[in-house]
């Protein structure tokens, strides 16, 4: 037993290293992750206590058992045989391809890295491009949700700024989930985002084991009262309207919902609008070719991070105007399927929603004054801010909420056009009141895209489509968007 054996070094390496990883594994990940968590739980329990809805466990569960709670969902199991079925392949091909699914779209959310570093940086981001304002806010009506209830936030999708905007403003009631497309999944992107709770779809996927898990998951997260943010529009506004609702997220809220066994959804919906949307161009551009490749290019984003950094620098960066936010009418499932029957009921709810939606889209001063400016060649000062007046007058009879920068109507005028001016998508000739404005003709499709924000609700409002355009102006704005 105490006899010398002599070993080569290598394999004496290879042993010490064998069992320094047994150990780690057996006792001190163990003992280190258990520490962490008892202190992220107590973190958590200290953070529900300011929160008006508390973070519920089901965020808090391991990523890793949520992945195997919805693999072995019988739902998800009987997708599974029938993919096999269908695909010719082995059950537990078809298991391991459910996974990957599942493992794709759970995240792993970090309450630290959500509501500390995360609404940090959304309010610094918010703050240093707009002046923030909240609109419609009927702050009593919200507290009334039944805390049993699981809230989903239905938003007009304007600029990728939203999910920031947002975030940042709700911070102080809950965490919310967002559900993000294939261009979040790029490397470092992916982590950051499943840290903050938010979960990866395949917005154009067709195959059926992969819809079948979404919508497990879906159905999971909202019975286990998780606070979820969707877009029901699908994707980012092309030409500015608020547009028809895409029904694949919705409907895994709606299928299958039972009031007696199901926790019911409150529906709240949100309209954002801005002075300035930062990819108005690429949108434009994209809705000029007819889809949703945007195409960004890295010398345009260069050059414009480039000019931004250069501005901070110098001094001359002037904020991109106000970004307001409004909060709808709550809509409880329950209560509209019994008062319109559980059949078909879909597509009604979700052009409900919508309604909603535009109903509360804030005004400000640059999509007035675009709209003004594409009634003719032509205005004077006095004429821009007599229109204004009688634009938003008209709005403000018909329930619009309506932001006037320090309630003035003529420096709302005012600050509409300058930061028109600012982007040259406006001239001016002459100073004071025998200014002149004088709209720059390439530009009528982005002065257009703000005007369409708010064209809902006015009839006066006045638009331009691309179908309002001759071949030969389109093939210009397609050039200067270039």
């Amino acid at each position: 037993m105490t006899r010398a054996i002599e070993l080569p070094l290598w394999l004496l390496i290879l042993i010490l290293a064998f069992a320094t990883v047994t150990f780690a594994s057996h006792f001190l990940f163990p003992s280190v992750r258990w520490f962490f968590r008892k202190r992220l739980e107590r973190a958590v329990d200290r953070l529900n206590e300011k929160l008006e809805r508390p973070i519920e466990p089901f965020k808090l569960a391991r990523r890793y058992d949520m992945v195997q709670r919805l693999s072995y969902d019988p739902e998800v199991a009987t997708a599974i045989a029938e993919h096999a079925r269908s695909s010719g392949v082995p059950e537990q091909v078809a298991f391991e391809t459910a996974q990957r699914y599942a493992r794709e779209i759970v995240p792993r959310f970090s309450a630290t890295a959500y509501f500390g570093f995360g609404i940090w940086i959304a309010k610094l981001l918010s703050r240093s491009f707009y002046r923030v304002r909240l609109g419609a806010f009927d702050e009593a009506r919200l507290k009334e949700i039944d805390p049993d209830s699981t809230v989903v936030f239905v938003m007009n999708h304007r600029s990728n700024m939203d999910y920031v905007l947002v975030t940042w403003l709700a911070a102080e009631r809950s965490h919310l989930s967002y559900a993000v497309g294939e261009w979040a999944r790029v490397w470092p992107l992916r982590t950051l985002i499943r840290s903050m709770g938010a979960y990866f779809i395949r917005r154009k996927s067709r195959n059926a084991l992969y819809r079948k898990v979404l919508s497990r998951y879906v159905r999971l997260a909202t019975d286990g009262n998780v606070t979820q943010a969707m877009f029901p529009e699908g994707g980012l506004s092309l030409n500015g309207t608020v547009g028809e609702p895409k029904l694949g997220l919705l409907s895994y809220l709606v299928q299958d919902f039972n009031p007696k066994v199901n926790r019911n959804v409150v529906f709240v919906p949100v309209a954002m609008n801005y002075d300035r949307v930062l990819e108005d161009r690429v949108l434009v551009k994209a809705d000029i070719k007819g889809n949703r490749r945007f195409g960004l290019r890295f010398k345009y984003v260069a050059r414009h991070v480039g000019r931004h950094v250069w501005q901070r620098l110098t001094g001359n960066f002037h904020r991109f105007g106000y970004a307001s936010v409004s909060f709808g009418a709550p809509l409880s499932l329950s209560e509209y399927l019994n008062d319109h029957g559980a059949d078909d009921v879909l597509e009604d709810l979700g052009h409900e929603l919508m309604s909603r939606i535009r109903d509360v889209v804030p005004v400000l001063p640059v999509p007035v004054v675009a709209a003004i400016m594409l009634e003719k060649e032509t205005h004077t000062r006095a004429e821009v801010e007599a229109r204004f007046a009688t634009l938003v007058s008209d709005m403000e009879a018909k329930g619009a909420h309506v932001h006037l920068p320090r309630s003035d109507m003529a420096y709302a005028a005012e600050v509409g056009i300058r930061l028109l001016t600012l982007r040259k998508l406006i001239t001016e000739e002459g100073e004071g009141a025998q200014a002149l404005y004088r709209v720059n003709k390439p530009d009528r499709l982005i002065l257009g895209y703000y005007a369409n924000s708010i064209a809902h609700l006015s009839d006066a409002i006045c638009t331009v489509q691309i179908s309002d355009l001759t071949p030969a102006e389109v093939a210009d704005a397609a050039v200067l968007l270039d």
